[in-house]
């Protein structure tokens, strides 16, 4: 019993949450077999062989198991709240740091190497990211419709995400936008996400067609939200209307911005091998053998597994390397030769139970903390998912980011894995005592 409480310690069985638990060591074990079967012909005698890629995946697991442990049973869950800021700030200028001190790897500066030791800070900073958000957010006076308090929040989330731009990690500086979705579950107008959905549909559509293209659609939606509006506020006053028809007319004139910005961004912003996978993605360009190559070749193994696959270490595409970075980014294009479409399914099944434990649990919480740490960790597992996945099967531009748990490489299991036990950790902290 807790004397301060007066209530019962509850036990392991009914404080922690085996269903994420077991969804996170089958993602694991998937992974490392997977990892395995991506380079069995080139590199290990063994899946344990620690000289190749599949054996060092197994000692990263098992130190990861020991951080799960260490998270769990050891260390105050409380202690995370109180250590966010001075973590959040560490960890951003190491990713200010690697850029000037890292070497160049295909055009990007963001692992520091240590020996032997590879380490990416901006796997880190999704967690310091994390844990700030939800200690600002979680205070007693916070308000999102406080100007102040979403500047601060604006901050933490742009700061690390602008770094780790300025590394050339695109594709981990995507996964900021993720927390969108946090803020709007926790009362971001929606009309922000719209806002957000409107800009990526004119830098398409303005790529793909005529300006004056882009423009129509730009007022057709325009003129369709302000009549809509004013069919839902017939009774409001006409100060209200006046300043809804300002807000449009100011939503319409930065989209026209945006359309004729479209051009400069793409030809002075991105860089030239970013500009050639949109092209390719987007039919603007064909190259088979070069930018193109990686999506081809993954679509084929994917497509040749067909509804069973063609069994463990059986995949021609697989075992012939023809994707590169199968083990890495392309580690999907793995499961879906050798274990087909039921597996691809399993896969993703298993992550979206996953995402869907994680945000039940955190609607249950009555701790705000725990709740908002919650959801950004399930929008960044959300963000992986949904752009390593498009990556692999040509829906998204090649931007190389690692599917949670299943792709090699240590600095990424155990960000995931230190993200989900901390989580954990905060549940089981509330169901300790009842």
């Amino acid at each position: 019993m807790d004397k301060t409480t007066g209530s019962f310690d509850r036990g392991l069985g009914k404080t922690v949450d085996w269903w994420i638990v077991a969804c996170y060591l089958m993602l694991v074990l998937i992974g490392w077999v997977n990892i395995y079967a991506s380079i069995h012909s080139t590199e290990p005698a063994s899946i344990f062989d620690w000289t190749a890629r599949s054996g060092k995946q197994f000692v990263w697991i098992l130190t990861a198991f020991v951080l799960d442990i260490l998270i769990l049973f050891v260390i105050n869950p409380r202690l995370w709240e109180v250590v966010s800021p001075y973590m959040y700030v560490v960890v951003l200028f190491l990713l200010v740091l690697v850029i000037f001190v890292s070497k160049d790897v295909k055009g990007s500066h963001s692992w520091f190497e240590l020996g032997p030791v590879k380490f990416q800070p901006a796997e880190i900073s999704k967690i310091t990211t994390s844990l700030l958000l939800a200690a600002v957010m979680s205070k007693a006076n916070f308000r999102l419709s406080n100007r102040r308090h979403f500047l601060a929040v604006a901050a933490i989330i742009g700061l690390p995400m602008l770094a780790i731009l300025g590394e050339s990690e695109t594709g981990s500086a995507l996964v900021y936008v993720g927390f969108l979705l946090v803020l709007y579950r926790e009362g971001m107008s929606g009309i922000w996400l719209v806002q957000l959905g409107m800009a990526i549909l004119l830098f398409i559509l303005t790529l793909i067609t005529d300006w004056w293209v882009s423009v129509a659609v730009l007022f057709a939606i325009c003129a369709f939200y302000y009549i809509q509006f004013l069919r839902h506020t017939r009774r409001e006053s006409i100060h209200i209307r006046r300043r809804a028809l300002f807000r449009t007319l100011l939503a319409f004139a930065a989209g026209v911005m945006m359309v004729f910005a479209t051009d400069f961004i793409f030809e002075n912003v991105l860089q030239d091998h970013q500009r050639k996978r949109i092209e390719v993605l987007l039919g603007l360009k064909e190259d088979p053998s070069g930018v193109g190559y990686n999506v081809r070749q993954s679509m084929i193994a994917i497509g040749s597994g067909g509804l069973a696959g063609k069994g463990f270490l059986q995949g021609t595409q697989t075992t012939y390397g023809f994707v590169p970075e199968q083990s890495t980014d392309f580690i999907f294009c793995t499961v879906g030769e050798e274990w087909g479409f039921l597996g691809c399914l399993t896969v993703i099944l298993l992550y979206v139970f996953l995402i869907w434990r994680i945000i039940t649990d955190a609607d249950k919480s009555r701790e705000a903390f725990t709740r908002i740490y919650g959801y950004c960790l399930a929008s960044c597992l959300m963000m992986h998912l949904f752009i390593n996945i498009g990556m692999t099967i040509g829906l998204m531009p090649v931007i190389g980011i690692p599917l949670p748990l299943l792709s090699y490489g240590g600095s990424s299991l155990w960000a995931f894995s230190v993200m989900i036990f901390i989580f954990i950790a905060l549940d089981r902290q509330e169901k300790k005592y009842f």
